[in-house]
């Protein structure tokens, strides 16, 4: 069974959607739910996810031993998600061996260029499709 790690911030709107969708895809699949807060982490708790974390060490850790970690684009830039996400966890994020998939949420002062800005609905549906390749 893969390792997967679903982190978000704020108030854990997205990651809770994420949750929802990969437990009800993939209900023997086991999903680690890191916060950058406590609101994030308890919003993906309750979706479903089997175990939470809160913090920058928990990303770290995660980063390290996930084989798939899943978020939005913030999560690997510095400062994002209104400083929610620190250097280090940019960091250990981005230089994970994990497989990641990012979800392009243009806001925060970051937009990816040629990415469509889609519903969360529609963004969280094409990230179920590539889980399930991947899985």
């Amino acid at each position: 069974m893969k390792k997967i790690t679903v982190i978000d911030g704020q108030g854990g709107k997205m990651g809770r959607a994420i949750v929802e969708q990969l437990k009800n895809q993939f209900p023997q699949q086991e999903i680690l739910a890191i916060g950058t807060n406590s609101t994030a982490t308890a919003a993906m708790l309750k979706a479903g996810a089997d175990y939470g974390a809160t913090g920058e060490n928990p990303v770290i850790v995660a980063a390290k031993n996930s084989d798939l970690i899943i978020g939005p684009i913030g999560i690997v830039i510095a400062d994002s998600l209104h400083g929610e996400v620190t250097p280090a966890m940019a960091a250990a994020v981005g230089q994970s061996q994990a497989r990641q998939l990012l979800l392009p949420v243009n806001r925060c002062n970051h937009q990816v260029i040629g990415c469509a800005s889609l519903p969360l609905s529609e963004l969280i549906t094409l990230l179920i499709e590539e889980v399930q390749k991947y899985l």
